[in-house]
């Protein structure tokens, strides 16, 4: 039994995050995926719109995914222990420098092979990513203010 892990901060979900899981799923028999703590994506990208408990609900839920869980709020890497992967699936654009990740497998003793998911292409390339999504509805809402202004 081949376990997988992946994780990431899956605020807004879209298609690349379901590609990623799906892509991640794919390479072994079990998918475990971690959702980052607010405490943590508010370190390394922005506050999540919505809370880590819906963000792992909706996780959850998800076809590829066999189980989710938060990670911890100190120690990102002390979920190793607990999951013990065999593969640990990264996205395109996660970690871009995986030495650390390397550093902790083994000190851990632990032979987890890295795997970097391509990303997900499409037309719509604005899809792709949660801040895109969001300033893209930012400019559809001020969009919307100009035509309601222009109504009256």
């Amino acid at each position: 039994m081949v376990r997988v892990m992946a994780t990431g901060v899956f605020d807004l979900l879209h298609p690349g995050h379901v590609y990623y899981l799906e892509k991640a799923a794919e390479l072994g028999d079990e998918l475990i995926v971690v959702v980052a703590r607010d405490c943590f994506a508010m370190k390394v990208k922005y506050k999540p719109i919505n809370s880590e408990e819906h963000r792992l609900m909706m996780v959850k839920a998800l076809k590829p995914v066999s189980d989710a869980i938060l990670g911890y709020e100190k120690d990102i890497y002390r979920i190793l222990d607990d999951i013990s992967p065999d593969i640990i699936a990264l996205g395109y654009d996660q970690f871009p420098d995986t030495s650390q990740i390397e550093t902790e497998i083994k000190k851990r003793g632990m032979k987890t092979k890295i795997v970097r998911i391509e990303p997900y292409k499409d037309d719509e390339d604005e899809i792709k990513a949660t801040r895109k999504i969001i300033d893209k509805i930012v400019k559809w809402r001020e969009y919307q203010k100009l035509i309601d202004e222009g109504s009256k």
